[in-house]
């Protein structure tokens, strides 16, 4: 080996070895998108946002209640508060009905079914009865309770028919009857399009809406053929074009679609000063309690156009809150309907999904000028208890609807408070309560693997 210059032999230096890859860095966007598809497939996500949502727009619905009425309690010579406190009471009584319904059996649930629809045809028959009946705003639909207390018979009649109509269909279903298109139209049919008769009778077309819509939603999910689906939407749409006609309240109503005036008469003054509302706003809205238009402006600020007061207190953000609340709600409904092997759980979901959704965009609708002013309140959230009651009892339904689930039911299980986890660890570390603990979470794994939870 030759030597260098100095006499020494040459430094061998190290072959430079290649620098090792990296690893790709994910994507914080996919892997974002990644961990809310997990949580969004939990077996308990329909249950959290069914009960979390129901309660945040109720408590929000309260809030706006509070402000929107104050004005109008004040022009009544009333407290303030009146309206708020009467609202207070509803949801109190609500929150019962609500545990009580999530707590119950389905076999129970079906069991109110038949007495629900025949304790709701009678009251409806007695709102028509001279001395009981009571008329508001032109709509006989009331019946006075005692003191400042009132009940519309109409609002149970749409929880009624969900329930009786899910029966009906899950016991025709077990019989395979429904390939029938006799058996799938009768009597469900003609029962709906009696308590239509009588909610007619007292004027309430908003309220005959929302039944129709239930009962479409019933014959859509028992896979009624197009042919009769569009048989019997044509007879409903005649029925409802030859009521429309006939009366020029609902004409003037018709008429106010998407107007910016008044018009003659103010035939649209309600319909217009809610587009004010909205559009004075802005992003964040004026501040809660800074409404201008429920200062004797805006008709039913607090009942059917409070969605008008909430957009121009709370602004842009306020209303897209409402409508996300909705909507995480209307797609928790959907998805305990689809993902049950009961017939009766997944009819009675679908109905009462398609009652609160329908419901919440015929009176949005209305309020933003798309839709004709049908006189229906916004779902938990507007003032009224008779509204407000049988709502929560359906909400109460989809909470044990989702806790049925196998998997939501495991997970359920599986759950224990920390406070009890604690002790448990205290226990099994005492030796003698050691195999008492063991033998209870093997029986919960148990349960866990037979409900096919992962």
């Amino acid at each position: 080996m030759p030597g260098s210059r100095t006499g020494r032999p040459p430094v061998q230096r190290a072959s430079k070895r290649p620098a090792a890859a990296r690893p790709p860095r994910d994507n914080p966007v996919r892997t974002l998108y990644v961990r809310a598809r997990k949580a969004w497939d939990r077996p308990l996500t329909a249950y959290y946002l069914i009960l979390g949502g129901s309660l945040l727009i109720t408590v929000l619905g309260l809030v706006m209640v509070y402000s929107a009425s104050q004005i109008t309690a004040l022009q009544l010579s009333l407290p303030g508060s009146y309206f708020f406190r009467k609202q207070f009471l509803a949801a109190c009584i609500g929150g019962v009905l609500l545990f009580v319904a999530s707590r119950m059996p389905v076999r129970l649930h079906r069991a109110l079914a038949y007495p629900m629809l025949a304790g709701s045809v009678f009251l409806m028959i007695l709102v028509q009865v001279p001395g009981i009946g009571v008329a508001v705003n032109g709509n006989q639909n009331w019946i006075s309770v005692g003191g400042p207390f009132q009940l519309q018979p109409s609002e149970f009649g749409k929880l009624a028919l969900v329930l009786w109509g899910a029966d009906l269909l899950a016991r025709k279903q077990d019989k395979r009857l429904l390939t029938q298109w006799k058996h799938m139209l009768v009597p469900l049919v003609p029962v709906a399009f009696m308590l239509l008769g009588l909610i007619m009778l007292g004027g309430d077309m908003g309220t005959a809406i929302i039944l129709t819509a239930i009962l479409f939603g019933l014959l859509w999910l028992s896979g009624a053929p197009t042919r009769l689906f569009a048989g019997v939407l044509s007879i409903a749409l005649t029925l409802g074009f030859i009521l429309i006609k006939t009366s020029p309240n609902r004409m003037g109503r018709l008429a106010c679609i998407g107007a910016t005036d008044p018009g003659p008469n103010d035939q649209c003054w309600q319909a217009v000063h809610g587009i004010y509302a909205l559009a004075s706003g802005g992003l964040f809205g004026s501040g809660l309690g800074a409404s201008v238009e429920k200062w004797g402006q805006l008709p039913e600020a607090h009942t059917d156009f409070i969605f008008a007061v909430t957009g121009e207190e709370l602004g842009l953000a306020g209303t897209l809150s409402v409508l996300a609340l909705f909507a995480a709600l209307g797609y928790a409904g959907i998805r305990v309907a689809g993902r049950t092997e009961d017939p009766f759980v997944r009819y009675a979901a679908g109905g009462v999904t398609t009652w609160i959704t329908a419901q919440a965009v015929i009176n949005v609708g209305a309020v933003l000028g798309l839709l004709p002013i049908a006189g229906v309140p916004l779902p938990l959230f507007s003032y009224g208890g008779s509204a407000l009651l049988p709502t929560m009892f359906a909400i109460g339904l989809l909470i044990a609807f989702a806790r049925e689930d196998p998997a939501a039911r495991a997970a359920l299980a599986m759950r224990q408070p920390r406070f009890g986890r604690k002790r448990a660890a205290v226990r099994g570390s005492a030796g003698a309560a050691g195999p008492r603990r063991w033998n209870t979470m093997r029986r919960r794994a148990s349960a866990a693997r037979s409900s096919g939870e992962r």
